[in-house]
């Protein structure tokens, strides 16, 4: 009789067997690569035909990944398509795309919907279909599995279903994929054998757990716990703020202290596609069994409330200056949610421009990593980013630092700048023309 879970592993194990990732983006790219470095063939597949395109190409379009190392995939025979078919040649189907929210603020599993009904054609036996998306618990259970066996075939047995969370730091030099730990979750024992099994060559360290539930749970509580503590800190900037005391030099000195305290830092509001959304996943599906999740829901509300405090903070600036917002020209400088990448998801500097904006301001930004604003869902800004010379600073009524980039000249944009307007905490020296925000 065939067994099928023996013949998956043997196929894992002598590389034989071909991944497929599907979702190209910040997650998905890293794990090609990776597959591709340690010997598998990997097939891509997005719906987005300029991600396609370029790929083939051996072209990257994340600024941390490198045209170099997407053409050494491609001599591992690493191709990239948006015809969903070619998901029959793989072995194993790693999804990764996005979960955003909704306009309500509630969670937005279409991606993941669609693109597992996409897939379902051509699913068969001796597939493995890993989930990596952040999403409430349950996903798994509820939303994949009746779907992979809509066909007949059988979870544990014909095919094995596993969840396994992403864990990515963009433009973050001590971590890359094979060291970041991955923590896994299968439907059955089967599953879970298979899951462990198709991530540990990849992979330093696989973390089992017990259901893909407990794996669901980790990754939030992993990005909540951030959301929290950082909600915590934002909210102890504005108190500090009233007092006149640099929350900064507060956070400096509490960090001396060897055990018992983790230094978070206050900014602009939340971003990356995790930490903004992730609490909000939790506490809908909370509400299905009748729980309230005050402390999260709270701490979302401050971080939430962060852009507004700080476009107060830019009123307040130009009132000291006897100037209007309405009309003036706001330079805001990095628009990428994190200092020293490309990436824009959920940044807060977009909505602060369109705060702004919304305002009467004239808008403009500048960041090295974004030179044209880039096509977003909901956000879009017909804008390329500025050069900072002396007389383009000099012309800006306000310099609204919103990512703190390593490659702005702090000092040189400071003694060009009319006024600037720090919510990153950069200008520990007090000088005239800056406001702490």
């Amino acid at each position: 009789m065939r067994n099928i879970k023996n013949e998956l592993l043997a196929k894992i194990g002598d590389k034989s067997a071909v991944i497929g990732i599907v979702g190209l983006g910040y997650v998905g790219l890293p794990l090609v690569l990776r597959y591709a470095q340690v010997g598998f063939k990997v097939i891509g597949i997005d719906i987005d035909s300029r991600k396609v395109d370029a790929l083939n190409a051996g072209k990257s379009y994340i600024e941390h990944i490198s045209a170099d190392s997407i053409q050494k995939a491609q001599q591992q025979g690493f191709k990239a398509s948006t015809d969903f078919s070619v998901a029959s040649i793989a072995d194993a189907l790693i999804i990764c795309v996005p979960t955003p929210l909704n306009k309500y603020r509630e969670p937005d599993i279409s991606f993941v919907t669609d693109t597992t009904d996409a897939l379902v054609p051509y699913l068969r036996k001796g597939h493995v279909v890993s989930l990596e998306s952040t999403t409430y618990p349950g996903t798994t259970e509820e939303e994949l599995l009746p779907r992979v066996q809509s066909g007949g075939l059988v979870v544990g047995d014909d095919l094995f279903l596993v969840y396994s969370p992403e864990r990515e730091d963009p433009g973050n030099p001590n971590f890359e994929t094979r060291t970041i730990p991955k923590v896994c979750g299968g439907h059955t024992a089967a599953c879970l054998e298979i899951g462990i099994a198709l991530y540990s060559p990849a992979i330093d360290k696989v973390v089992p757990v017990s259901s893909t539930k407990v794996a669901e749970m980790t990754k939030l509580l992993e990005n909540i716990h951030r959301a929290v503590n950082i909600g915590l800190v934002n909210e102890m900037k504005i108190v500090a703020d009233k007092m006149d005391i640099d929350i900064h030099e507060v956070i400096t000195a509490a960090a001396t202290k060897p055990f018992g305290f983790t230094a978070y830092y206050p900014g602009p509001g939340l971003g990356g596609h995790c930490i903004p959304i992730d609490p909000f996943y939790l506490t809908w599906k909370a509400r299905e069994y009748g729980v309230n999740t005050r402390f999260i829901e709270l701490a979302g509300e401050i971080n939430t409330n962060m852009p507004h405090w700080v476009v107060g903070k830019v009123i307040e600036g130009m009132n000291n200056q006897g100037k209007a917002l309405k009309n003036s020209k706001i330079l805001v400088l990095g628009i990428a949610y994190k200092p020293n990448v490309d990436d824009m998801r959920e940044s807060p500097s977009v909505e602060l421009m369109e705060l702004l904006e919304g305002k009467g301001a004239i808008i403009a930004y500048s960041d090295p990593h974004v030179p044209k604003f880039p096509v977003m869902r909901e956000h879009h800004f017909d804008l390329s980013s500025v050069e900072l010379s002396a007389e383009n600073i000099k012309s800006f009524d306000c310099i609204l630092l919103a990512t703190n980039h390593k490659a702005f000249d702090y000092d040189f944009i400071q003694k060009n700048a009319q006024l600037i307007v720090d919510s990153r905490g950069v200008y520990r020296t007090k000088f005239s023309n800056v406001t702490k925000a």
